[in-house]
């Protein structure tokens, strides 16, 4: 990555003092132009550098990240300050642009990614006799266990769960970094873990063989292989990752009075015959970047863009609930969420005829 990260900033570099030797002839002309020419080169090299010497999608956005965050930032401040004297509006035009750059650039770098927020959602059920609660906590596919990893785990069982579901997706690091990072990781988890709930956790696609030993010494049981749990008024089925992705999967129903939940790291298995009440899922992070009436802006294979999160309801009658995660993309990707808290998921599952209490984290 560091060869293409080089080549496309040195010739981004290249671009913007031409566009700044365009913008001295001062005319508003020149910096339209110039203004134009910025962000269609940083596409056009993006896609040059980063697809024969990357090769991977996350490392072409991550050098389009570079070319719209901080390169166009430049030549925005720059037309700024050749334009104030002659075209004066022109010049505050620029400099708002570039304010406005700056903004996203420090809301989706610096605050979203740690600005958790607790979503909480509450479905009524005959099966259900007395109130369980669920929290459900995805993709925190982290390089460095932070405070703010912590933190999320701290927050999780402040919500007083009765079940605490993770839905894959824990370390997303080279393989030299990952044993540090798994020793550190279970070291902190086993200080702030200790719930008196059940806790169940499936792996997700960037895990690799040994995730399992993230949970050694907790409480939480890690699961490898499709398996089956019975929780009283609950059943709880708990995929492998694989299977998460099978769109015409087949989960049988769970014993006749029981409230089914199904908890896979990808969505897509709620296109198959999934016999169950509640279908829990992580994986798209949400888009991790939505633009305003747009939404997400990526797109997942094999399901409709709105799954990427939120609570559905499916043509069985199930509901399908789709969390953002608590962490995001890392290796090659722009470390960034825009418009796309991380979130904690908080279910409470309740009597169909009973009156919502208020639960006090």
């Amino acid at each position: 990555m560091l060869p293409a990260l080089l080549i496309y900033n040195l010739a981004m570099t290249v671009i913007d003092g031409a566009v700044v030797a365009f913008v001295r002839r001062r005319t508003l002309a020149a910096w339209l132009t110039g203004s134009a020419t910025v962000p269609i080169a940083a596409i056009v090299l993006a896609l040059g550098v980063g697809v024969p010497l990357v090769g991977t999608r996350m490392g072409v956005l991550r050098l389009l990240a570079d070319g719209l965050f901080f390169h166009m930032l430049i030549v925005l401040v720059i037309g700024a300050v050749l334009l104030w004297r002659i075209h004066g509006k022109t010049a505050i035009l620029s400099a708002i642009l570039a304010v406005s750059v700056l903004a996203i650039a420090i809301d989706a770098f610096l605050i979203e990614p740690q600005w958790l927020v607790v979503q909480r959602l509450e479905i009524a059920s005959e099966k259900i006799t007395r109130p369980v609660r669920l929290v459900v906590l995805a993709d925190l596919q982290t390089d460095h266990f932070s405070d703010y990893e912590h933190m999320v785990f701290r927050r999780a069982l402040s919500e007083r769960p009765d079940v605490l579901l993770l839905a894959g997706d824990y370390l997303q690091a080279s393989p030299e970094r990952r044993r540090q990072i798994r020793d550190d990781f279970r070291e902190r988890l086993g200080s702030a873990f200790s719930p008196s709930a059940a806790a169940y956790a499936v792996r997700g696609n960037v895990d690799r063989d040994d995730w399992a030993e993230l949970f050694s010494g907790t409480p939480i049981v890690a699961v490898e292989r499709t398996r089956t749990f019975d929780l009283g008024e609950i059943q709880l089925t708990c995929l492998a990752w694989r299977q998460s992705f099978w769109p015409n999967l087949a989960v049988p129903a769970a014993p006749s009075g029981k409230y089914h939940v199904v908890l896979g790291h990808s969505p897509a298995y709620a296109r198959g015959r999934i016999e169950a009440d509640l279908l829990l899922a992580g994986h798209t992070h949400g888009g991790q970047v939505r633009l305003p009436l747009l939404g997400s802006v990526p797109k997942m294979p094999h399901m409709p863009r709105a799954w990427m999160a939120g609570r559905h309801q499916l043509p069985s009658g199930a509901t399908l609930v789709v969390s953002r995660g608590v962490g995001m993309e890392r290796d090659e990707a722009p470390r960034l969420r825009f418009l796309c808290r991380p979130e904690l998921v908080v279910i409470d599952l309740v009597p169909l005829a009973a009156t919502p209490t208020p639960r006090s984290p």
